[in-house]
């Protein structure tokens, strides 16, 4: 083993001239982390100090175990109000438990991390689409909106949803704190502002900063304004969370769905900075990374967390070179919490409620819903469905909905795969759509036909349709029906039975079936089946070109003898591509 092995893979190669870079790049990350560290709990109700275990103890999981050196992780609003759907889900009678439950889904989150890094799982990151995405995590935020109806009046809210926290606030206006709603309205005016001005300063850290002088200088707890309250002096011990008294099936559902949206949201944001700033995002290697961060969490009594937007974009806008900004942040937050906290007690919930709002404002998309608008109709629609059942049926059903949007997303897709009939151009090589060029004109003798998409069990009635039309429609004297099967992946056992019965139906219309082009696994199918074998032969050529020249002069029947590649034992010549289509 060499000495650098030894060392946490972002920082091998680490040069001394970097460090005054992670210095000042950490601690403006600390800077921009503690509004969120201290906002975020409340939204799954847990307690501030546990924001900041959250943001403390994952910076160093990740930057021992992480791979990239300028990602950054913490509490993320997404993550957040999913956890608060599961910890909903749970028979949780005190904050004690709460925070068990919270720390027992860091760890399960963490080792489904791990696992699905070592099986190279990462591309399930990629399974919920960008439309399907920005629905969900929009229709979180408006949540997270509707959440903060009671922090920035000092009403209690009962209900759940969309409309009934609306409509028992307007029940209980009497009931409304009207200090507490104007100063959360002036401090949401003045992130707005802050926001407008593009300030250097965060605007989030500007208002935790400027809310707690205006708490202790005016005693606005004293006046009936909500605090929230004492912050613990010490770091949390390292132990296991007691979940014996809970639920292991609402657990373990529980930390699937805190994974599935942490994992995608966070690789999104670190393949966006990677394409920004130009360094590599290894998946399975960053869910390694992420279970580490997770696992650290869940061991010093944290939450889950993901790949922080904000507190990587101000590690690169401020020059961070490696994980030692991450680990300069922990120290500062750490400080933070022994040193501090005192003032920290003092913060108004109006505060936290105009800090939530207003990161929750900036996760709606309203670009992308514009976007996706413009390029593509369906997947805009399934966008929306997306969102409603984030905000109509709940956080937790939302992330069933949009699995469940983005499979029948694909299966419509699949269901119908383009077709197209082939022809030859007068003096130009190759292939081309009739239904495109006017000047293309059908091979003489014969009939191509394109399937662009596999051949499945839900798709098969569709294509047998498409197939008779264009038998049924042939001119006279065509012998040959060619199928070009270059685009199809996969054939299964329904659609082996449909191309067995093609080919006895072209049979009695005076057509021979032919294949070009047909991939292996495919051909393995068909073998299988002994579509290859008894009294009708169906020949596959390894190129359209080839089976044109082959079948042009022949008669059906004579097709039997050697030809580019005759289906046998042996299978097809290559699994390649030729021709040109």
């Amino acid at each position: 083993m060499r000495v650098r092995d030894l060392f946490p893979a972002s920082l091998v190669g680490y040069r001394l001239e970097y460090l005054r870079f992670d210095v000042t790049a950490g601690l403006a990350v600390a800077a921009v982390a503690i509004p969120s560290a201290i906002a975020y709990p409340a939204i799954a109700g847990l307690p501030a100090e546990v924001g900041l275990y959250a943001s403390i103890l994952p910076l160093v999981g990740y930057a021992l175990f992480g791979p990239s050196r300028k990602l950054m992780v913490g509490p993320d609003a997404a993550t957040m109000t999913v956890l608060a759907a599961a910890l909903a889900t749970m028979p949780l009678d005190n904050p004690a438990d709460r925070v068990a439950a919270a720390a027992a889904l860091a760890l399960l989150v963490g080792l489904l991390c791990i696992l699905a890094g070592r099986l190279s799982l990462g591309v399930v990151a990629s399974f919920l689409s960008r439309p399907i995405l920005i629905g969900f995590i929009s229709g979180i935020s408006i949540s997270i909106l509707i959440g903060q109806i009671g922090r920035l009046t000092g009403v209690r809210i009962e209900s759940d949803g969309l409309v009934q926290p609306l409509l028992e606030i307007a029940r209980k206006v009497g009931q409304i704190h009207w200090p507490s709603l104007g100063f959360g309205a002036a401090m949401f005016g003045l992130l707005v502002l802050l926001a407008r001005l593009r300030s250097p300063i965060p605007g989030p850290l500007v208002v935790v900063a400027l809310a707690a002088v205006a708490s202790a200088l005016f005693d606005l707890e004293g006046h009936g304004m909500k605090v929230i309250g004492s912050l613990p002096s010490t770091m949390p011990s390292l132990k296991l969370p007691d979940v014996s008294h809970l639920p292991m099936r609402e657990l373990l559902q529980g930390a699937a769905a805190v994974w599935l949206v942490s994992v995608s949201s966070g690789l999104v944001a670190a393949r966006s900075f990677a394409a920004r700033d130009k360094f590599d995002v290894d998946a399975d290697r960053e869910l390694t990374g992420l279970g580490f961060g997770n696992i650290f969490s869940g061991l010093f009594s944290g939450f889950p967390i993901t790949v922080s937007d904000s507190r990587t974009a101000i590690n690169i806008s401020a020059g961070g070179r490696s994980q030692i900004a991450g680990l300069v942040a922990a120290l500062a937050l750490t400080a933070l919490l022994l040193y501090l906290n005192d003032t920290l007690r003092l913060l108004p919930n109006p505060a936290l409620g105009a800090i939530l709002a207003f990161a929750a404002l900036s996760l709606i998309d309203l670009g992308g819903f514009r976007e996706i608008w413009r390029v593509s109709r369906t997947e805009f629609a399934f966008a929306l469905i997306s969102m409603w059942g984030a905000i109509s049926l709940g956080v937790l059903s939302g992330v069933v909905i949009a699995i469940a949007g983005t499979l029948l997303h694909v299966l419509l897709k699949e269901m119908r795969p383009r077709v197209a009939l082939l022809g030859r151009i007068a003096g130009r090589p190759g292939f081309y759509k009739l239904h495109r060029s006017e000047r293309a004109a059908p091979v003489p003798g014969m009939v191509i036909f394109l399937v662009q998409g596999s051949i499945l069990f839900f798709n098969t009635d569709f294509l047998r349709g498409r197939f008779e039309n264009a038998a049924q429609s042939v001119p006279p004297g065509t012998k040959w029906f060619l199928v070009d099967a270059s685009a199809v992946a996969q054939i299964d056992t329904t659609g082996v039975a449909m191309l067995q019965k093609l080919r006895t139906d072209l049979s009695g219309l005076g057509l021979t079936l032919v294949l070009a082009e047909l991939h292996r696994e495919p051909w393995e199918i068909l073998h299988r089946a002994g579509f290859f074998e008894g009294p009708e032969e169906t020949t596959i050529f390894d190129d359209v070109e080839d089976a044109v020249s082959a079948l042009a002069d022949r008669e059906p029947g004579s097709a039997g003898q050697p030809t580019p590649a005759r289906i046998g034992s042996q299978g097809p010549a290559d699994d390649g591509l030729s021709g040109s289509v």
